[in-house]
Formats: C-alpha cells, sequence, structure tokens
C-alpha cells in the first residue's frame, strides 16, 4: 500500500462529520439521516469526542451496548482536531469555510488557542471576537438545545461554534443524561450533546487500559441515554475524530526548520511551517527529513484536492502555513519555539484512518 492509500482525505460529502446538522434541521434526508429519523418527535445528536471508528471496532467484543450495533464509518476533517471538527460539525461546512482551520491558528495577535481562546496566557475574547473570527452561523441560524459541560458556557469557542444554541450545561456525566431527557420531554425538536471523557483519558493515559475502561463507560452512558428517552425519540452517536497511541515518540523540530521557518502553527500531528523568506519548495525539501515517518504536503496541494473543503475563504487561506509535516507513522512534531505544547499520550490531528474515520450510530 503506499502513502497515497494510506491517506484518508475528507470527503465533505453525505457520509461526512459536516453533512448531519444540516440534515436534521432542513429536514432533507442524506445518506446518514434517513427519513425514518427526519420523522423522530426529537433527535439526539450526540458527540462522543475522541471516539474513532477503529477503536470502537476494535473494542466491540468488550462494549455490551454499542458492540452489536450497527456502525457507519464516515470522515472527519482535516486537521482532524475538535475545534475544527465540532465547528464543521455545529455549521455544517468544512473548515475551509468557518475558518477554524486546527488547534493554534496564527493571527495578527499572536498564535490563537482555539480551545481556550487565547494567545498565551491572554484571553482573546475582545481582540479576535469568536463571532468575527468564525462567521458562518452554527445550526443555520436556529436554537436547538445544546448540552455541553457546564463551564463551557462563556468561552471564547462555545461562542465560535455553539452560538444560538440554548445552553444547558451538565456538572456530572450522570447530568449530561438528566439534561438531555429534560428537553426532550420538554418538547425540543432537536438536542445537540457533547461529552469529551474518553478524549481527555486518551490524551493523558494513551490507548491501553484507561481508555477501554472510559470507552466501557461510554458504553454504558449511550446505553443510558436511550433507555431514557421516550418512545418518539431517536439517538444518533457520532465524533469528532479518532486517536493515535504516540507515547513518547516525541521529535524536536529540526533546527533547519526552525531557521527557515517565520513560526508553526497547527498541532504535533499536522504541523504548519510558515516559510521565513526561502521558497515553499524549499521548505518542502528541507522538511523530507521527516519523510520516513510522514506527508510532507505542500499548500498548493491540499487545495487542489479539496483537503478544507471545495471552497477557502480568503481568511482561511491566510491562517493556513505554506507546508504541513502531517504525520504517518505514529509520532508527533513539537516545534521547541513553543514552551507550552502538552505531553500528551495519545494523539490526533492527521489524516491517518485511525484518526479520520469515526463511527456513526443510530439507536
Amino acid at each position: 500500500m503506499n502513502d497515497v492509500e494510506q491517506m484518508v482525505i475528507p470527503t465533505h460529502g453525505e457520509k461526512s462529520v459536516s453533512s448531519i446538522v444540516p440534515a436534521i434541521i432542513t429536514q432533507q434526508a442524506n445518506a446518514l439521516v434517513s427519513e425514518n429519523v427526519l420523522d423522530a418527535d426529537c433527535i439526539v445528536l450526540l458527540i462522543v469526542d475522541g471516539l474513532g471508528y477503529e477503536q470502537l471496532e476494535k473494542h466491540r467484543s468488550e462494549l455490551p451496548f454499542l458492540g452489536p450495533a450497527s456502525a457507519t464509518a464516515i470522515t472527519t476533517v482535516a486537521p482532524s482536531t475538535t475545534a475544527s471538527a465540532l465547528t464543521s460539525i455545529s455549521t455544517g461546512v468544512p473548515p475551509g469555510e468557518h475558518g477554524v482551520v486546527g488547534y493554534k491558528i496564527p493571527t495578527s495577535q499572536g498564535l490563537l488557542n482555539c480551545l481556550r481562546w487565547s494567545v498565551g496566557s491572554k484571553l482573546m475574547m475582545n481582540d479576535l471576537p469568536p463571532i468575527d473570527f468564525q462567521p458562518v452561523e452554527p445550526f443555520l441560524g436556529t436554537h436547538p438545545s445544546v448540552i455541553t459541560r457546564a463551564e463551557f458556557q462563556s468561552t471564547g469557542f462555545t461562542q465560535a461554534h455553539l452560538r444560538n444554541g440554548n445552553f444547558c450545561g451538565w456538572w456530572s456525566p450522570a447530568t449530561l443524561v438528566t439534561e438531555i431527557t429534560h428537553q426532550v420531554r420538554l418538547g425540543v425538536s432537536f438536542v445537540y450533546a457533547y461529552y469529551d471523557g474518553l478524549d481527555k483519558v486518551g490524551h493523558v493515559h494513551g490507548l491501553e487500559d484507561h481508555y477501554l475502561d472510559e470507552l466501557k463507560f461510554v458504553d454504558a452512558l449511550v446505553e443510558r441515554i436511550v433507555q431514557e428517552l421516550p418512545d418518539g425519540a431517536v439517538l444518533l452517536v457520532t465524533a469528532d475524530h479518532g486517536m493515535v497511541a504516540v507515547g513518547d515518540n516525541v521529535l524536536n523540530l529540526d533546527e533547519e526548520l526552525i531557521r527557515g521557518t517565520s513560526s508553526t502553527s497547527g498541532e504535533a500531528r499536522f504541523l504548519w511551517l510558515h516559510a521565513k523568506e526561502r521558497s515553499t519548495q524549499a521548505l518542502m525539501d528541507m522538511a523530507q527529513i521527516y519523510a520516513d515517518v510522514a506527508w510532507i504536503v505542500s499548500i498548493d496541494q491540499m487545495l487542489d484536492e479539496q483537503w478544507f473543503g471545495p471552497y477557502v475563504s480568503s481568511e482561511a487561506r491566510r491562517r493556513l502555513g505554506d507546508v504541513a509535516v502531517v504525520a504517518r507513522e505514529a509520532i508527533a512534531v513539537i516545534d521547541p519555539r513553543l514552551p507550552d505544547s502538552p505531553h500528551l499520550i495519545a494523539r490526533h490531528g492527521s489524516v491517518t484512518a485511525a484518526e479520520m474515520l469515526v463511527p456513526f450510530l443510530r439507536f
């Protein structure tokens, strides 16, 4: 199998994460959201952060509820990272259109951490207003119930990708179920819910025992939701990305590349190099030092192959780099100029099947 065959480039079609919410809101059936689903009194969409299709398949025999269920493999976005994928799920458009093109994005104010909405230690709500940074209206301008962690309510990223929603915060996973069932019984027709425990455990502990135990908890959580839903309601489950166990396979960015770049952005498995003075081709040549473990891809190739969707706004284009080191093997590449890079055991962001394929399930 050659490198091209190993890549999973986002489809941006009906079998992608961005196709779910528009089908629900417009009541237009597609390959994932059937007419029967649209006929439901209420549709609950649960996003399980970090639940990759390959990870689910690997552990099916140990999951009494999810194991027997039929799951369709669909693609997330590139990069396969939470900020980009959750925004594509809620807006229904690829990153090239909504502009949240990665975890860390270069701006005139510095490198924006999209999840924290900060540059360094400074919160950027006023300097980089989320509604301007990400102008596509979530949920097509409608107002579904949005059930996520209570502490996320006032964050910049929540404003960027969940504004318009009727925010219902949960303080524990048990009350996630409570909030969902409460909204359904109020007669809400669409409920968006989010659970992040699996992703956190993967980052901290990797994909072994701790991950499996958390996955078993997710299994029980989904079963609880299904049990509590009244007749006439349907539950859809999907995810923003899968994960790869990297462990200590962390490489510091090569010194020549540091000298040849003004900065880097993105994340450790999809690291953008921003050329300083040399041409993109010169940067491509220097980055070949990672060719044994990563795909070295130019921005032109990505745009030609529509990695970020068929349309890339001028603002989104300015946020992208010149050359990307896109991890193929279980490695991470860190820029030592960015001292706040966390040490994570499992990661995501690249275009491997383990990261790009996520399940879609209906109950």
